[in-house]
């Protein structure tokens, strides 16, 4: 088989397309990544990945702009569209799996147009706009949070489960503000820094790249050693260290932390669209798998509460929930499709 990986824009949604190429390529077959020049799409793969070709093209978001801005973007996407197409038809495309974003618009329409069979995963737990309006014509629509779902879960790469374990004791803590950061995370972190320390708790932090020096001059001045980053790509051994998360509620990190078996405190992004980091953590917090604090809240109170709550319930019934093949699951589905 013969497949192509479209979308991205956020590292959510290419952690999933990383997640599906790994199992794509374990089974034998082979698959293209389709993204934009915009956004992190060739942060995460133009150097190094297992897709046997890698495609970005001029686009941005639509939903966004206005007036001129909105028609330029449009333009954009269909010039895509055409260079879309006529990658698909040199690779002998089988078939598409979108993993949402507007990176994802060009070659999703183009497996429309010819007539391919396209496959869809929502990542959270709101839609966004672009799945929403391709779902009646794609294959498969598969969401973790949609009992209708033909496959449950959450495609997670596999070294999260290698290195998944039960949590019994909080010695290490690690703040994620997601691959831009949050200085509503980092704050907290810096309030909370002294107690940790004086609890013997070592920090891990993912900062941001914005907000670096200032989170590093703080933890100077405050005399701790946190074990400090901007950015990173080594988070599946940092989240393996850690007892305790405190995150921003973007559905890969959340279903990363399930997959490690690390309960987390989630402060979602308030801008997120349609709130959908509230409710991708609300998931979590119906099914008591871990917390969740609205940023403007008291977080640093919380945080010392949550602090004092046993972990290893919550990390057993984490890892007992996570589901391990997803991945694999969803390009068996696909071979399943095409063969039928």
């Amino acid at each position: 088989m013969k497949l192509c990986i479209t979308g991205g824009g956020t590292g959510g949604h290419l952690m999933i397309a990383e997640a599906l190429v790994e199992a794509c390529v374990k089974d034998g077959h082979q698959a293209i990544f389709i993204g934009s020049l915009k956004g992190q799409d060739r942060k995460y793969f133009e150097s190094n990945s297992k897709f046997s070709h890698v495609y970005f093209l001029d686009t941005t978001g639509v939903v966004n702009q206005k007036g001129f801005g909105k028609l330029k973007a449009l333009y954009k996407v269909f010039v895509a569209f055409l260079k879309s197409r006529k990658i698909l038809k040199q690779h002998r495309i089988d078939a598409t799996y979108s993993v949402g974003g507007f990176s994802a618009a060009p070659a999703s329409f183009a497996t429309l147009s010819r007539l391919k069979p396209l496959f869809i995963h929502e990542q959270n737990a709101v839609e966004g706009r672009l799945n929403s309006l391709l779902k009646p014509y794609a294959k498969r629509f598969i969401s973790a949070y949609d009992s209708a779902s033909v496959i449950k879960g959450y495609p997670v790469k596999d070294v999260f489960f290698k290195n998944s374990r039960v949590r019994e004791e909080l010695k290490t803590i690690i703040f994620l503000g997601g691959s831009q950061g949050a200085k509503a995370i980092n704050d907290l972190a810096l309030s909370v820094a002294e107690e940790l320390k004086n609890k013997g708790i070592h920090i891990i932090h993912q900062a941001g790249e914005a907000d670096f020096e200032r989170v590093k001059s703080e933890y100077e001045k405050l005399g701790i050693a946190a074990e400090l980053y901007a950015f990173t790509k080594e988070l599946p051994s940092l989240i393996s260290k850690a007892d305790l998360a405190v995150s921003r509620a973007g559905a890969s990190t959340l279903w990363e932390l399930t997959a490690s078996g690390c309960p987390a405190l989630f402060v979602p992004y308030p801008h997120a669209t349609a709130d959908h980091q509230f409710y991708n953590a609300s998931f979590i917090v119906k099914n008591n798998l871990g917390w969740c604090e609205r940023e403007g809240k008291d977080l640093r109170t919380k945080l010392l509460d949550v602090i004092k709550e046993p972990l290893k319930e919550k990390s057993e019934a984490l890892l007992e929930y996570s589901s391990k093949d997803v991945a694999k699951e969803m390009i068996d589905d696909v071979v399943k499709v095409l063969n039928a």
